[in-house]
């Protein structure tokens, strides 16, 4: 589910999807296995209340990821309707968290995200992509990041590898040579930026935040800006939100390329609720269809 742009619209439809996220766009999909098959409730009207607390599992596993992480677990699956400007449905995303073992044997967490397009959109323009970010949850850092894009008749494979120690990033398109980037510190991708934004819990009314993230071989700047508080409807149920509103520009630049604004749950999991990607005509729609809460474990 993706727009055959450059960074505005694409960075802001996948990470829309991611967001999709948030910024070019793909959201994803794939539950893991083994992933708790309860769904969470709706937020209750009443004020105050937030969506209950994960449940826990024990087993033998490799360590966990740092308990500072509380919004989101292995296994977790949120599933997304695609409209372009809520009039026509144009596909499916989903978003998944899994575990990933990290070369110290520590335990990493890889976000997945799957979209295709489905319907009228599908026959005209058809997209199957699919993003993964490799992630570390004791630096907070992306490790990896992958992109597979499929719309039409093209096809593109995207590959960044972070090392952080030296502050650069390797980035591959397709057969091309690599190219070697120079990263500010911390740094995230298009992916992880979504997930390290649920992270964080001082999201006050009027906040602004920047944000560095690699995307297409290049180092931007995202402008977090925390907007208000809203309750907002969709079709997984009536949730109070925080709504936030992502612009990203080139890394030293002031032009921004675009926008997305989203509806993060107003409660430790900061699930996205509902996000809006404008593009030059209208806008893509992303609206919460279904979820599934992941599991923590802890090693014995």
């Amino acid at each position: 589910m993706t727009c055959p742009v450059k960074i505005g619209s694409s960075l802001l439809f996948r990470t829309s999807a991611v967001i999709c996220f948030i910024f070019s766009g793909h959201l994803i999909a794939a539950s893991l296995s083994g992933a708790a098959e309860q769904t969470i409730a709706p937020l209750p009207s009443g004020p105050g209340q937030t969506i209950a607390p994960l449940p826990s599992v024990t087993r033998q596993t490799i360590a966990p990821p740092p308990a500072g992480i509380q919004a989101f677990h292995p296994g977790e699956t949120l599933t997304y309707d695609v409209s372009w400007s809520s009039m026509f449905s144009a596909g499916t995303v989903t978003m998944t968290v899994e575990r990933s073992e990290l070369p110290d044997e520590r335990e990493g967490l890889r976000f997945v995200v799957r979209g295709r397009t489905r319907g009228l959109v599908d026959k005209v323009f058809p997209v199957n992509d699919e993003v993964r970010s490799v992630f570390d949850p004791l630096l907070m850092k992306s490790l990896s990041y992958s992109l597979r894009e499929s719309y039409g008749k093209k096809k593109r494979l995207r590959v960044t590898e972070f090392d952080h120690s030296k502050k650069t990033a390797v980035c591959r398109l397709n057969e091309d040579p690599p190219e070697t980037l120079t990263i500010p510190d911390p740094v995230q991708d298009g992916l992880s930026l979504l997930y390290f934004l649920r992270t964080k819990e001082d999201l006050a009314i009027g906040r602004q935040m920047d944000i560095d993230i690699v995307d297409s071989g290049k180092n931007w700047t995202v402008e977090v800006s925390i907007l208000a508080r809203e309750k907002v409807a969709a079709a997984a149920g009536e949730f109070d939100t925080i709504k936030i509103r992502i612009s990203p520009r080139e890394k030293g630049g002031s032009l921004k390329k675009g926008e997305v604004v989203l509806w993060l749950t107003d409660d430790d999991r900061k699930v996205p609720v509902l996000m809006k990607s404008k593009i030059k005509v209208g806008s893509f729609v992303f609206e919460l269809a279904d979820m599934k809460p992941g599991t923590h474990t802890i090693m014995q």
